[in-house]
C-alpha cells in the first residue's frame, strides 16, 4: 500500500518513515502542483503548487495506516499554513494526499478527533489539506535518504 504526506521539509519526514517498523519503502518529491516534472529549484520558487511530499509503501498488515497518521500528526505542526519552523511557502504546508476512500476517512476522521487537541497544545485549528493523490514526481536523487547519506 501507499501513503502520502507533505508536512515541511520531506528529508525530515522521510528519515522517520523510513525508520518505521511496516515501511517497506520510501521516496521523496513532490505532490499536489500544477507543473509537470518540477525540480527543486521549481517548487522553491513557490509558483508550481507542489508540496514537498514522502511517498511511504507500507505493510498494512505490520503497520495500519492510522499509526502512519498518527506518525504524521506527532512530527509537525499541522496548525500552520505554509509553514514548518523557519521553512515558508506552500511547498511545506501539511497535507495528506490519500490513495483511496478508506484513506480519506481514516484521515478526515483523525482530523476531527485532534483538533481540540491542537487548540490546547497550539491555540490554533489544524489546517492539514486532506485531498486525492495526484501524480508523485520523484526528487533530484540527493534528496533521497537525505540524513542517511550524510550521516546526520
Amino acid at each position: 500500500m501507499k501513503a502520502t504526506f507533505g508536512a515541511g521539509c520531506f528529508w525530515h519526514v522521510e528519515e522517520i518513515f523510513r525508520k518505521t517498523k511496516g515501511v517497506k519503502s520510501t521516496q521523496v518529491g513532490y505532490s499536489g502542483g500544477m507543473k509537470q516534472n518540477p525540480t527543486y529549484e521549481d517548487v522553491c520558487t513557490d509558483t508550481t503548487g507542489h508540496a514537498e511530499s514522502v511517498q511511504v509503501d507500507y505493510d498494512p498488515e505490520e503497520i495500519p495506516y492510522e499509526v502512519l497518521l498518527k506518525i504524521f500528526w506527532d512530527n509537525h505542526n499541522p496548525t500552520t499554513p505554509n509553514r514548518q519552523g523557519p521553512d515558508i511557502g506552500t511547498q511545506y504546508r501539511s497535507v495528506i494526499f490519500f490513495h483511496t476512500p478508506e484513506q480519506e476517512k481514516v484521515a478526515l476522521e483523525m482530523k476531527m478527533k485532534l483538533n481540540p487537541v491542537a487548540r490546547e497544545k497550539f491555540n490554533a485549528e489544524i489546517v492539514t489539506e486532506i485531498k486525492p493523490a495526484e501524480k508523485f514526481y520523484r526528487a533530484e536523487e540527493y534528496h533521497q535518504q537525505y540524513f542517511a547519506k550524510s550521516n546526520l
